[in-house]
């Protein structure tokens, strides 16, 4: 399946000179949803995982589905101030700022092996935080899963850096 042909872009948006890659296209077209969770869950089903791990917003959408059809549980990992109970949060850089997301500090048992989901690798900084999250608990991420990786911003380079994999659907390189 061409999955780019589902992917909405918006041009200058968040911001002028932004190209935003848009998946609610993809998601309300049933072939190519059921698509992209069958082929993450094909990757996976063989795959020692405890949890599924999820971005907000859309890392929720597609790592619930993902976690479902496993038959795993689910972690939310949220943008600051959303989770009601004790948390852990990790701070990251953004071109125009610093962000933090978090987790529940009860989310994750020390040596679960966990599968962390967004919808797209830009420059990783969101990823990144996520991943020094789960280890603070005491997990591990087995890998990293998203649709849409922008090679330009090289984010994979930061997910391996630090000695994690990452895995992609499709590319938007220079587009």
């Amino acid at each position: 399946m061409d999955l780019k042909s589902v992917i909405r872009t918006i041009s200058n948006w968040p911001k002028q000179g932004v190209m935003f890659r848009d998946i609610t296209t993809l998601l309300k077209d049933e072939k190519a949803f059921n698509y992209v969770i069958d082929k993450f869950c094909d990757r996976y089903k063989n795959v020692p995982i405890d949890l599924v791990a999820g971005i907000e917003s859309r890392g929720f959408i597609i790592g619930g589905a993902i976690a479902h059809r496993l038959h795993k549980g689910f972690i939310p990992i949220r943008k600051e101030g959303k989770l009601p109970a004790k948390t852990e949060n990790e701070h990251y850089n953004l071109e125009y700022g610093r962000a933090a997301v978090e987790i529940h500090v009860d989310a994750i048992e020390r040596g679960s092996k966990i599968l962390l989901v967004d919808d797209l690798i830009a420059t990783a900084g969101t990823l990144v935080a996520a991943v020094n999250l789960i280890e603070k608990l005491g997990g591990k991420v087995v890998e990293c899963a998203v649709i849409i990786e922008l090679p330009d911003l090289h984010g994979r380079e930061k997910i391996e850096a630090k000695g994690d994999k990452l895995f992609s659907m499709v590319q938007f390189e220079g587009e």
